[in-house]
């Protein structure tokens, strides 16, 4: 594995582009609090391929969720670039870029986001009706992937009606309902207990053997990290390799 020193610049040369999901070329981001400029990252270089899983860990406020929004296009980067599937998302416009994240990521975050007014079933749907998939096709995709996230008898259960481990396993359904190349998860399991966690952990890395998706995951839980197939840490701003 690579040395801290080494992972500033994490391969990317050596990686052909069309087996890269995400690729993150010297992205800069700051804010501006006041008079005060603070630089959360700091050129980062950061390269996903294809049915990869990596861990990204670091100390609160040291920019992991910020680099996380950036790679999913949620957010944009003061300088740099950010390509998902080979498109450089600076190029797209906002609509292009929506329709890009719904075909290709799939995001899992720390609270759910359910929509409370819907079953678990049409939460889950609602991603595929978006893109104009016919309803009986997303409910029938929807259904199946309930099933397989363990939620199969509870699937006209609306989420105030499912425990925390449901929730987040309906949250999970719905970022996979659509097939993506990445699921993008930020403390996906840091508002739950540690059993629970547990079972939320084992289900994504499941799902990203047994489908392929790549898995990119913000988390404080070294055991989860541990669990990836790479971790790297943000630190002053830098990405690091670690071992």
């Amino acid at each position: 594995m690579s040395t801290p020193q080494e992972a500033d610049n994490l391969g990317a040369d050596n990686l052909p582009s069309d087996n890269l999901v995400i690729d993150c070329r010297n992205v800069f981001k700051t804010f501006d609090e006041g008079p005060i400029t603070v630089d959360v990252l700091e050129g980062i270089e950061f390269q996903v391929e294809r049915g990869e899983q990596v861990a990204i860990v670091g100390a609160s406020g040291s920019g992991k969720s910020t680099l996380l929004h950036i790679l999913g296009g949620l957010a944009e980067p003061t300088s740099g670039k950010v390509m998902i599937d080979n498109q450089d998302i600076s190029r797209l416009s906002q609509k292009a870029r929506g329709d890009l994240r719904n075909a290709t990521l799939g995001f899992v975050y720390q609270f759910h986001h359910l929509l409370q007014e819907f079953t678990a079933l049409e939460n889950v749907a609602m991603p595929l009706l978006i893109r104009k998939t016919s309803a009986e096709q997303a409910f029938d995709t929807a259904r199946d992937i309930l099933e397989r996230v363990g939620l199969g008898q509870r699937i006209e259960h609306k989420p105030g009606e499912l425990s925390g481990g449901e929730r987040q396993r309906a949250a999970i359904a719905r970022a996979m309902v659509t097939k993506p190349k990445c699921i993008m998860a930020d403390e996906p399991t840091g508002n739950l207990d540690s059993h629970t966690a547990d079972a939320i952990h084992e289900l994504l890395l499941e799902l990203n053997q047994n489908v392929g998706t790549s898995l990119i995951v913000v988390t404080h839980n070294l055991k989860l990290a541990h669990k990836t197939g790479r971790i790297v840490s943000i630190k002053d701003g830098k990405l690091h390799a670690k071992e």
